[in-house]
């Protein structure tokens, strides 16, 4: 049984490449958060900000877990595969882990 129950929140800022529309940036955003769900099957992967922005987006990432260094781990693994695509920038990474007592 578990005792505890963390949390885990990533939000990702991009900058993305040569995007001149609202239509080729979900051709960029899409993939990248089809590519997470895929590979981290367990996590929430959202666009969460940037709507109206044609080079900038923010994605959210959730995670669920009994361990907070579980969370943390399953954060940084989604960081790094979103960081290593060549056709964005990350300008930002934020990770907040929360507990039941928060």
């Amino acid at each position: 049984m578990i005792d505890q129950v963390y949390v885990g929140a990533l939000t990702l800022d991009l900058l993305l490449g040569d995007v001149r529309s609202l239509k080729q940036k979900r051709s960029v955003v899409r993939p990248i958060i089809a590519e997470v769900h895929k590979h981290f099957p367990g996590v929430a992967v959202a666009e969460t900000g940037g709507n109206d922005l044609h080079r900038r987006a923010e994605i959210g990432v959730a995670v669920v877990s009994g361990t907070a260094a579980n969370c943390t781990q399953v954060l940084d693994q989604c960081e790094r595969l979103v960081a290593g695509r060549p056709e964005i920038e990350l300008l930002s990474a934020r990770q907040r882990v929360f507990n039941d007592e928060d």
